[in-house]
């Protein structure tokens, strides 16, 4: 059986693949759809198919991880996305893709709980910092490659979809060298357990902190699901939007460890404002050049570097103004709210650019940045919780 840092670098593969396969399927999925034919409101309300599965899964998670160890609760989450994308060749259906979708996002959402749950629980308290940022920065790698194989359309629409579907077995399949292993007892991960006036509390004391987990949602869905159909119709090819997707994940890699530094020495708020401020005019410059493939790469870029850090310094904010007693609740709202966001991002993006055709799709993104950053100044008076 593999020893335990052999079982960390299998846990965080397994990570790199899930981010893979949402980073694939959304621009996939969405340029397919759109030179189907599929109306942009209709090909966004699509793409929240994948968040409503981890949305419909939150709640049942835990009692099962309880009984039966993290291994299968991993193993069956992992098999469901393979299976999952494996079908996607099966059958060209709008409804069928629909309800694939949900159970790709049911399925990742039980691999990153046992995952993440796993690490978590089993680091020592001195590795514990650098265990979670390998996480989230092989998920972030993963995200980043996943909309390059867009550019398989090319040769056959099922390919992209056999491919990712492959690869995410042959990296599951390392599970079968990890010994099965249960929850402590005395862990509290929140699922299920907490009280409706729980949640009532924790979202009266700590509402702002869990706005920038929707806005990381909006604009992962969102740049992922619907920019490619935006692209697509002011003169973009397919190949080209698949190399300026993946920027701005790519940004989000390099400032994840930097932004964390800093928020540690100026304070999670100031960061905050400052990479909201920096991130809206990122946007509010692509929507006057967004004809140049140059400046969408710089600006992707750039803006992934900002704001692409949004659900790391959300969890941090969180667990800086709420009592301890209050952050497993914390950690479920700030899933949640990134959930959201996804769903509502979509939407609105492809509602924006079927209605007002003419105004650039980036707006949104705009307008969404502002609202959160006038609530994170406004909310100034917060009392960091001992």
């Amino acid at each position: 059986m593999a020893s335990a840092r052999a079982r960390f670098w299998i846990l965080v593969s397994l990570v790199a693949i899930s981010g893979f396969s949402q980073g694939m399927v959304l621009p996939l999925l969405a340029i397919i759809l759109e030179q189907n034919g599929v109306a942009s409101s209709v090909n966004g309300l699509h793409a929240t198919g994948l968040y409503i599965g981890v949305l419909i899964a939150s709640p049942f998670l835990e009692k099962p991880m309880r009984k039966y160890g993290f291994k299968p609760i991993i193993v069956y989450g992992g098999m469901l996305v393979f299976v999952s994308l494996a079908l996607f060749s099966l059958w060209d259906a709008l409804w069928f893709w629909f309800i694939l979708r949900m159970l790709i996002g049911i399925g990742d959402n039980m691999l990153h709980f046992g995952t993440q749950t796993w690490i978590t629980t089993t680091s020592s308290p001195q590795s514990r910092g650098r265990d979670i940022a390998l996480y989230g920065l092989f998920f972030g790698v993963g995200f980043t490659l996943g909309p390059l194989m867009t550019q398989l359309l090319a040769i056959n629409e099922a390919l992209p979809f056999l491919l990712s579907a492959l690869l995410s077995m042959v990296v599951w399949s390392m599970l079968l060298f990890v010994r099965n292993r249960w929850p402590e007892e005395d862990v509290n991960t929140g699922h299920g357990s907490s009280s409706f006036k729980r949640f009532i509390q924790t979202g009266k004391i700590a509402w702002v902190a869990l706005l920038p987990a929707f806005g990381y949602g909006f604009l992962e869905a969102t740049l992922h699901g619907i920019f490619p159909i935006y692209g697509l119709r002011i003169g973009h090819s397919v190949e080209m939007l698949s190399l300026i997707i993946p920027c701005f994940a790519a940004g989000s890699v390099l400032s994840q460890l930097p932004l964390g530094i800093l928020s540690d020495r100026f304070g999670r708020r100031n960061i905050l404002i400052t990479v909201l401020t920096a991130g809206s005019i990122c946007f509010f410059l692509v929507t006057f050049f967004e004809s140049s493939i140059l400046a969408l790469f710089i600006l992707f870029t750039l803006a992934g570097t900002f704001v692409g850090s949004l659900f790391s310094l959300s969890i941090s904010y969180l667990a800086d103004i709420l009592p301890r007693s209050l952050l497993p609740t914390g950690n479920i709202m700030t899933g949640v709210a990134f959930s959201i966001g996804s769903i509502t991002g979509p939407y609105l993006g492809g509602l924006f650019i079927e209605l007002v055709p003419g105004i650039s799709f980036f707006y949104v993104i705009v307008v969404m940045l502002l609202l959160v950053l006038a609530a994170t100044i406004y909310k100034k008076n917060l009392v960091t919780a001992s």
